[in-house]
């Protein structure tokens, strides 16, 4: 160990004063050719450092997990330095380490940290982010390069923050240990400074740090700054510290800075009202203007709180909630809860003027839905809760906190929010200094919501993975749904609760497990539970393609019967990506009149391995949008080819079609005369999914031009898409207590989509009812002679005339009335 430049302990001890970890920094890196890396280390203080508690940890290629930890040997006397290298360095940095490893030591897109006990005393790099190939630029970077400390720089004891070397570093020539273990740190000494905590003395103002645009000028520079403190966020868990704003007399007058900001200091005890007079370091963490690596802090009495700035959604641009960053605010308008997916395990909510659309649900792709996107970007905040915990105990929203019977769903409102004004990960929050109050403006529905039942209801219920293990008990997990029998059992219940529910004829499915037929298969197992009544279609196969997941058709066998046998398509586009399509013709029990049902489930949105047509194309229908709209066709084309072989005209596709209401695939079977049943019925803000906080429909029932006619009504029963996922049948990361109380057997979040359902009139009569045309209880010739009559002068209408009952009038019922009078 030998003496370096004394004037440079001096100046870096007395900018570390106060700080738990004071004693070491990094003096110099060392990030050469081949194995010639070192570390230097500096004792800036005035007495020995015994390094049995101290330790370096490398953090490779943006990994938030130490990959190496060195425990560091030896003493370090006063103002001298100690130096860790690679023991297969240069001889010259050989010749004056302390301590070396023959280990894999960093390069330069990897993060250095030094502790002490945990505590993290300096740091170079950012642990968590991988910058590419180094930190910095030009001479002064982390790769390739040797840094020096300058005299005056503060040590960096926050290594998650965004990292520049040039702030604390002055960068030399590779390869070059002229210094190392001998003197340094910059051009020349600095006179040491000690920051001037007397009250009311020369400060610099928070909007001077803050400056006009979303980087502080500021960054990486010791500042002073006197305010008060307007909420603490400093107990165990929470934000680890505390928010300041300047008192009405010390503003700049200028509406585009912010006059507050974030202190960190998770060791520094406070409250709301007091003011603080406190030096730290200015930086930019993940965009938030933070004042943190705190030199000391003095209290200066009490201050008033500065009044909340009354603010409005939308924002009127990205940009604009940065005049505002870390300050008093208050949203004096009902906000609408727009996504409830974090809640559980962030504990935060996502926000809104109103309602968000999926943008190609109500607009257009192109142009239009880029609008509805951009607009929805900017009418968006995030309420939290003031921590930093993942899966907390307590989930305060709603107060006091949530449960099965207590939610919060999308759709609710949340009134007079008053808080912070955040950023943190990547995004606006609210963090509250009031508890906030939610309105059921959105309720749960109790059950399906019908205008007209008709006498034939068809569902279609995506059920979210649901595998049964081998079922006999065994066989978890499974590659998808419960991990476990418990998990089966809670998501069979909820499940059950809802088909029942439902109170349907007949069930198509998505997402069960595609393990065949026979009696311990998920369908099966399902129908089973749902009662004896209950039955399964079986194509006649092993299982229907290769995808983990199938669809399925359930129907009550005491309501309806099948008309022949069910069908399927394997050839492309069915073959690889899309699930196998499922086709069975049905009719009411003792009726003649029948549809054809086929539940389909197209490849998602996901871009694995899409390119070339199916990579995004910016429009807002994803990935795979050509391959979807290719098997809408190859649908339709096989349905109009009488699919199932009864020759039944009337055809229904149901399904989760993985595509928005405007988006090309539904609009390739519009073309081909299906229409969408769920836009007649419920209008262009129908919702059976919840993505990112914008609602629409994937989810669809699509009638042709033969079927239409009998439809009574649509609805989506909106039991799940709106309601937290954390209320869901799985049980981890949720304490025993959460456990119970996040769960119920009942129908709410069964799924993470909302069934569809579907009321039809279907014509009871036989053909021989029908013929009767003038309602006189015979069949002759006079019912015949009023058919020729009204189909000539055009007056032949259906369902009146339409004796075959396959949804028009032609030729084919003039036949069905001759053969109607012939079987008299």
């Amino acid at each position: 160990m030998t003496m370096k430049h004394t004037l440079l302990a001096a100046t870096i001890s007395g900018l570390l004063a106060g700080q738990a970890q004071a004693g070491l920094v990094i003096s110099e890196y060392v990030e050469g050719s081949s194995n010639n890396k070192a570390i230097e280390l500096l004792n800036t203080t005035d007495a020995s450092i015994d390094l049995a508690a101290w330790e370096l940890q490398v953090y490779f290629n943006g990994s938030d997990v130490a990959g190496q930890t060195f425990n560091l040997t030896g003493n370090v006397a006063p103002g001298t330095n100690f130096v860790f290298a690679h023991s297969s360095a240069d001889p010259a940095i050989l010749a004056v380490a302390d301590q070396t490893t023959g280990a894999g030591l960093f390069n330069g897109d990897d993060a250095v940290v030094l502790l002490k006990g945990g505590a993290v005393a300096d740091s170079i790099g950012q642990v968590g982010f991988d910058p590419g190939s180094y930190w910095g630029s030009g001479d002064t970077r982390t790769q390739n390069r040797t840094l020096r400390r300058k005299a005056g720089a503060v040590a960096d004891t926050n290594p998650f923050d965004t990292y520049d070397p040039a702030i604390a570093f002055d960068g030399f020539p590779q390869d070059d240990f002229s210094d190392l273990g001998q003197a340094g740190g910059g051009d020349g000494p600095l006179e040491p400074e000690t920051p001037d905590l007397t009250c009311g003395a020369e400060v610099t103002r928070i909007s001077e740090i803050q400056g006009l645009t979303d980087q502080s000028p500021l960054a990486g520079h010791t500042a002073v700054i006197e305010a008060v403190v307007t909420a603490s966020f400093n107990r165990d868990g929470q934000l680890g510290g505390f928010f300041m704003e300047e008192e009405l007399q010390h503003r700049d007058d200028d509406p585009r800075t912010s006059e507050g900001i974030f202190v960190f200091a998770p060791n520094l005890a406070v409250e709301a009202g007091q003011r603080i007079r406190i030096a730290g370091k200015v930086v930019e963490y993940q965009g938030l203007t933070e004042l943190t690596d705190i030199i000391d802090s003095t209290l200066c009495g009490s201050g008033e709180l500065p009044p909340p700035v009354s603010l409005t959604l939308p924002w009127p641009d990205l940009g604009s909630p940065e005049a505002f960053e870390s300050m008093r605010v208050v949203f004096n308008e009902a906000l609408v809860v727009n996504d409830n997916y974090d809640l559980g395990r962030f504990g935060s909510l996502t926000l809104g003027s109103g309602r968000h659309f999926i943008p190609t649900n109500v607009a257009l792709p192109g142009p239009d839905a880029a609008l509805v996107a951009e607009m929805n970007g900017l009418d968006r905040i995030i309420l939290d809760d003031g921590s930093n915990r993942q899966n907390p105990t307590i989930v305060p929203y709603p107060s006091p906190q949530l449960s099965a019977s207590q939610t919060v769903r999308a759709g609710d409102t949340v009134n007079d929010l008053q808080g912070i004004l955040d950023y943190r990960f990547s995004e606006w929050r609210l963090q509250p200094t009031s508890v906030p109050s939610f309105s059921q403006t959105n309720p749960r529905p109790t059950e399906p919501r019908l205008e007209e039942r008709g006498n034939l209801l068809v569902a279609s219920f995506n059920v979210l993975n649901f595998f049964n293990g081998d079922g006999m008990g065994g066989g978890f997990p499974t590659a998808r749904g419960a991990d476990n029998p418990e998990e089966l059992s809670r998501q069979t219940a909820k499940l059950a609760s809802a088909l029942t529910a439902l109170d349907a004829d007949i069930i198509g499915l998505m997402e069960i497990e595609n393990d065949g037929y026979d009696s311990n298969s998920a369908i099966a197992e399902l129908a089973s539970t749902l009662g004896s009544h209950w039955q399964y279609v079986n194509p006649g196969q092993a299982q229907l393609g290769s995808d983990a997941i199938a669809v399925g058709l359930l129907y009550r066998t005491d309501r309806v019967e099948t008309v022949g046998g069910a069908a399927t398509i394997s050839t492309a586009p069915f073959d690889q990506l899309h699930r196998q399509p499922l086709a069975q013709t049905f009719r009411l029990i003792g009726s003649e009149d029948g549809l054809t049902i086929a539940v389909n489930h197209f490849k998602s949105k996901g871009c694995s391995n899409a390119d070339g047509a199916n990579a995004d194309q910016g429009d807002g229908q994803g990935c795979w949008n050509p391959e979807r709209t290719l098997a809408a066709n190859a649908l339709a084309d096989w349905l109009a080819n009488d699919a199932t072989g009864t020759g039944e005209q009337d055809v229904l596709i149901i399904g989760d079609l993985n595509a928005y209401a405007k988006e090309d695939p539904i609009r390739a079977l519009n073309a081909r005369g299906y229409q969408d049943l769920v836009a007649v019925h419920e209008g262009e803000q129908a919702y059976s999914y919840v993505f990112f906080g914008q609602a629409g429909y994937l989810d669809h029932a699509l009638a042709n031009e033969a079927l239409a006619g009998k439809v009574k009504d649509t609805r989506i029963w909106t039991i799940n898409a709106d309601e937290p996922r954390a209320l869901d049948y799985n049980t981890e990361f949720k304490t025993p207590e959460q456990q119970a109380s996040f769960y119920a057997p009942d129908p709410y979040r069964a799924s993470d989509h909302d069934p569809v359902l579907v009321a039809l009139e279907m014509d009871t009569r036989t053909a021989a009812d029908r013929a009767d045309l003038n309602g006189d209880g015979r069949v002759n010739g006079r019912d015949l002679a009023r058919f020729i009559l009204a189909t000539l002068f055009g007056k032949a209408p259906a369902p009146t005339y339409d004796i075959n009952a396959d949804g028009k009038v032609d030729g084919q019922d003039f036949l069905a009335l001759v053969h109607a009078i012939r079987g008299r």
